[in-house]
């Protein structure tokens, strides 16, 4: 059409400057395909920095707090573009309560509470067990419920008493919480344990107990067991030994999960830096 027709007039018709003309023909890349290119080399490094976890929700909150706005629709583009996806969590039922014991249980204490409102005063607890080539290696976690950070855990190579114990011990050390604490758990037989209930009574911990057979009331430290397992890697590559299947328990929970890995029920802040905001007595004293 040019070669017909003038690019002053072809200009003029289709309400375009002949400035702008020549400079879109020095630079064919228009602006907006720039911004994507640019825009997809930070998403891929906040998908690596999120171990490959991150879906389109967490990707625009890292990089909304790095200063960089984008939407979630134009995320979810270049994601596709670049063929980068969170990693989807597998529902599993627990194998690893037993229930079947003369020992007295704790009711359900957890459901006629209110949503804590600070750190130390509710703690769920729940184990699970990884697959390794040796043999099953077997994990118990303390989360506290309001910010969800593991404040103890512990590995061991049976299901006994001492490992839920193991656990609370790292969990006392590193909070130190304050009378009234309630303990949550399920019906197993580690949690009814002589020896256990006794190291909550001596802190002034109360105990609670899920209903029998309803998975449910524990729902909040089977969903760290989802991601857990589906995060860390451990469901698509069987560690070779129990070492290994620890070694990268401690990567998780104390490398990722508790200092980095952003959670959508805590505003997309991770643990630690739930439970590192300013309160309104640390601006009134500032």
């Amino acid at each position: 059409m040019k070669g017909e027709h003038s690019i002053k007039l072809l200009c003029r018709v289709l309400h375009v400057s002949r400035s702008g003309y020549y400079r879109q023909r020095k630079n064919p890349c228009s602006a907006r395909r720039r911004r994507d290119a640019e825009l997809a080399a930070q998403i891929a490094a906040a998908h690596r920095k999120g171990r490959g976890n991150y879906g389109a929700p967490r990707i625009v909150r890292e990089l909304r707090d790095q200063g960089t706005p984008i939407s979630q629709r134009r995320c979810a583009r270049l994601m596709r573009e670049l063929k980068l996806q969170g990693k989807k969590r597998h529902r599993r039922k627990p194998r690893t309560t037993d229930s079947r014991h003369s020992q007295p249980v704790s009711g359900n204490q957890l459901a006629e509470r209110p949503a804590p409102s600070g750190p130390d005063q509710v703690w769920v607890t729940d184990i699970t067990f990884l697959k390794t080539a040796e043999g099953w290696l077997y994990l118990a976690v303390i989360l506290d419920l309001w910010s969800r950070r593991v404040v103890g855990w512990a590995c061991a190579l049976t299901l006994h008493a001492s490992l839920a114990l193991a656990a609370l011990y790292r969990a006392l050390a590193q909070r130190r919480p304050p009378a009234g604490l309630l303990h949550h758990s399920d019906r197993g037989g580690q949690y009814v344990d002589g020896d256990y209930r006794a190291i909550l009574r001596d802190h002034q911990i109360e105990q609670s107990m899920s209903r029998a057979g309803n998975c449910y009331d524990n729902a909040f430290a089977e969903s760290f067991f989802s991601s857990f397992k589906t995060e860390s890697g451990l469901e698509e590559k069987i560690p070779a030994t129990r070492h290994e299947a620890e070694l990268a328990t401690f990567d998780y929970i104390e490398t990722f999960y508790n200092p980095t890995r952003r959670h959508s029920s805590l505003g997309y802040l991770s643990p630690v830096a739930f439970e590192n905001q300013p309160t309104s007595k640390d601006i009134k004293a500032a």
